[in-house]
């Protein structure tokens, strides 16, 4: 042992050319500390809010729309800076993600994406980027602060609970359902143009002859005069009605549901005990006997609440409908396939009844661009296709 530990020492104090190996092995030591010690550095520093916005083309877009949101300030006062999301928290992804970020910046150098109008124009394909990375690592960057063992489900609303359960059981990536929470999702991701427009030029050719059944498109005024001058309530779109008469611009529809007896029975429904909004009428239309017959009424037993049949013709422009309503069902199928699907395998249709459609799909409408005519036209397709229809 001895013996070793003098073989050790005279190979270190053995010279080299010009200097000793031991000289040169403290001497690599301390520069290797140096070498670690500035690289950290500047790691941290490029690890900063203060850096990450040092470039107007993040400064001017994104940063202002995290500040609008629950990450910057909320009531526990504690706040998720652009590394705490962008960055993973390990070393070794993190170098990775360093040596990716190069891309950023060509991008900034060569201004690729330096003014708001050439951010937006890839701002899809930007998220794209970040959301594959958050499904590909578990949301992990989430999760540093978003734990599902910490979570308490009975504090949550019930459409909420149920979600995160059964997130939780299967460890699901959070972005597959929380796009959207720090920064404006990209317009490309909602085609509500092209829904409508194709559903317009289809109502272009509406036969509206006597006895037809019709559907609309989107929200109808409706009028108590064919001259369209008495305003009498809106008609929402997706719903089925059967024309009485006609005038040169206008036509008189019949417009058949249930409506609850609680209040002025305003909102006529599709159907008894289904929440679909058919139709919803002033007060003094719903209150009146001359525009509205009644018929039967039922009790609902699942509310305790009193329906009852009713009828009531009115007049509408002859605008915004379509003879087939299978029509509207293929671009609200279309839409929602298209839309819902990028943040998440969406449910069936069947998946859920009529009921329980709505609040389902309120939790996803902060994470698409749909106005309100798409948002009711898909609404109303998951319904008209849930278990209730579909079990008939």
């Amino acid at each position: 042992m001895k013996e070793l530990i003098l073989r050790i020492w005279r190979t270190l104090r053995k010279p080299a050319v010009h200097y000793s190996l031991g000289a040169l092995t403290l001497g690599g030591f301390v520069a290797g500390v140096i070498f670690w010690g500035g690289f950290n550095t500047v790691l941290a520093v490029t690890n900063t809010e203060q850096f990450c916005i040092s470039c107007h083309s993040m400064r001017d877009t994104v940063y202002p729309e995290l500040q609008k949101t629950v990450h910057w300030k909320n009531r526990s006062g504690v706040r998720a800076t652009c590394p705490d999301c962008h960055v993973p928290h390990n070393w070794t992804d993190k170098i990775a993600r360093k040596i990716q970020a190069s891309k950023e910046v060509y991008a900034a150098v060569f201004g690729i994406i330096d003014t708001p109008a050439k951010f937006d124009a890839n701002r899809l394909r930007l998220a794209q980027n970040e959301w594959e990375r958050f499904s590909a690592n578990s949301s992990k960057e989430c999760k540093h602060c978003h734990l599902y063992q910490n979570m308490d489900f009975d504090k949550m609303r019930p459409a909420s609970r149920a979600q995160m359960m059964h997130a939780a059981s299967t460890n699901q990536s959070c972005i597959d359902c929380h796009k959207g929470v720090a920064h404006s999702l990209p317009k490309q991701m909602a085609n509500d143009n092209s829904f409508q427009g194709k559903l317009v030029t289809a109502s272009e050719s509406t036969d509206y002859d006597g006895g037809n059944e019709i559907y609309s498109i989107q929200y109808v005024n409706l009028y108590l005069d064919n001259d369209l001058k008495q305003p009498a309530g809106s008609l929402d779109p997706a719903t089925g009605v059967k024309i009485i008469d006609e005038s040169k611009d206008s036509v008189q529809i019949a417009i058949s549901g249930w409506r609850k007896m609680k209040g002025y029975g305003r909102i006529i429904y599709a159907d008894f005990g289904l929440n679909i909004p058919s139709a919803s009428l002033s007060k003094e239309v719903a209150q009146s006997n001359t525009h509205i017959v009644t018929g039967e009424q039922k009790d609902d037993e699942l509310t305790g609440l009193t329906w009852q049949k009713v009828e009531v013709d009115l007049w509408v422009k002859k605008a915004d409908f379509v003879n087939d309503v299978d029509v509207i069902w293929r671009q609200a199928k279309e839409s929602y396939n298209t839309n819902c699907s990028l943040c998440h395998t969406q449910p069936e249709e069947a998946h859920f009844d009529a009921n329980t459609w709505p609040g389902m799909f309120d939790g996803m409408m902060g994470f698409v661009n749909f106005d309100r005519n798409t948002k009711t036209l898909v609404l109303k397709y998951l319904q008209y296709h849930s278990s209730d229809f579909v079990a008939h």
